[in-house]
C-alpha cells in the first residue's frame, strides 16, 4: 500500500523560509514526486517537481527560491521554500506521478501561511 506522510509547514512572516517533507512508503522509487499548491478559492497549481531524470521544473513564480531534493535513503523528498511570499500561502501537497501519467497518490496536504 502506498503512503505520502507529508510534514512541516506552518507559520512564517514574509521572506522566510520553511521545509515540506513527504515520506514515502509502498513505492520503489521517489522519482517522479511532485509538489502542488492549492491557494484559498484557486485551482491547485504545480510548483516544482523532481523526475527521474534528475531535472527540476519549477513555476516561474518560485524559480530560484524553491528547492526540491531527497533522500533516497529516507525515501523522502523535500521541498525548501525561502524568501517566502503572502501570496503563497496555501495548502502544500505532495503528490507521485505514475508512468500511466496520472497522480494517483497524494500526501495529505500541509498548511503553509506566509504573513505580510
Amino acid at each position: 500500500q502506498v503512503q505520502l506522510v507529508q510534514s512541516g509547514g506552518g507559520f512564517v512572516q514574509a521572506g522566510g523560509s520553511l521545509r515540506l517533507s513527504c515520506a514515502a512508503s509502498g513505492l520503489f522509487s521517489i522519482d517522479n514526486m511532485d509538489w502542488y499548491r492549492q491557494a484559498p478559492g484557486l485551482q491547485r497549481e504545480l510548483v516544482a517537481t523532481f523526475n527521474s531524470r534528475g531535472n527540476i521544473y519549477d513555476a516561474d513564480s518560485v524559480k530560484g527560491r524553491f528547492i526540491v531534493s531527497r533522500d533516497n535513503t529516507k525515501n523522502t523528498v523535500y521541498l525548501q521554500m525561502n524568501s517566502l511570499k503572502p501570496e503563497e500561502t496555501g495548502v502544500y501537497y505532495c503528490a507521485y506521478l505514475e508512468e500511466s501519467g496520472y497522480y494517483n497518490y497524494w500526501g495529505q496536504g500541509t498548511q503553509v501561511t506566509v504573513s505580510s
